[in-house]
């Protein structure tokens, strides 16, 4: 199994979330919402070769953790992946765009100038300028664009610029989503959960649920869930060695 974005940390009895995570999964990119979240976190769960914890100031929270951005930048320095950092442009958090912008253009440019990392990023309702502080620092890394939400021209566009995506079961709890999927770069498409905050047929979304996502995407695709997964797997693989996480690579 494989989860490019998942907030294990955040489920109930996260413990017992991560040893199954490490169980069941090749793979496990845990996500968090900010430094202070990162550091507890890596403290908290035992450093395992099959899990990697990146530092993040998730958007939906920037009003109340601002202050944390700095702190933020200097772990950058010592880490292969950021996330989840991003832009959220719905009306929820209108008051808070601007200070969101200063944080997501600061932590772009300290990708760019660190040489790259891989960054998972929330782009809702804010593609265009996502895409633009991208394009502002071309040494950025690697965009994997989570959970994407934007319409087809934004989807052409962040395509054309590189960006990968991830995607779970909870994208395709609406019309909207699964048209996307269908619009999906086959071969820039690798699998999440999201969890514990992606819900799918009345239920939170586990890390290792990779096996939804495959039948879903081999329904949107027209494809043999065989044919998805040697896909994934691919596209997996092509991603964690783009990462530099060989470690990793080995046991596939």
């Amino acid at each position: 199994m494989i989860d490019f974005h998942c907030h294990v940390d955040l489920y109930p009895k996260a413990r017992d979330v991560y040893a199954g995570a490490i169980e069941r999964n090749i793979f496990t990119w845990l996500v968090t919402t900010s430094p202070k979240a990162f550091q507890a976190t890596s403290h908290v769960l035992k450093k395992h070769e099959s899990v990697l914890i990146s530092p993040g100031l998730h958007p939906e929270i920037v009003a109340d953790r601002f202050q944390e951005l700095e702190m933020l930048l200097e772990l950058i320095q010592n880490v292969a992946a950021v996330g989840e950092v991003g832009l959220d442009g719905s009306k929820r958090y209108s008051t808070s765009y601007a200070m969101q912008l200063r944080v997501f253009s600061e932590v772009v440019r300290k990708c760019h100038d660190v040489g790259g990392r891989a960054i998972s990023i929330h782009s809702r309702q804010a593609v265009s300028d996502v895409l633009a502080t991208l394009k502002a620092f071309p040494s950025h890394g690697i965009p994997i664009l989570h959970w994407f939400t934007g319409t087809v021209t934004e989807l052409r566009d962040a395509s054309a610029q590189g960006c990968w995506f991830s995607i779970g079961p909870a994208a395709f709890n609406s019309a909207a989503g699964k048209a996307l999927a269908f619009k999906l770069p086959k071969d820039r498409v690798v699998p999440e959960s999201d969890g514990p905050f992606a819900q799918f047929v009345n239920r939170t979304v586990m890390p290792w649920d990779f096996n939804i996502t495959v039948r879903l995407l081999g329904e949107a695709w027209s494809m043999s869930e065989n044919d998805v997964k040697l896909q994934l797997v691919s596209n997996t693989k092509m991603l964690l060695e783009k990462m530099g996480c060989d470690r990793i690579l080995s046991h596939f």
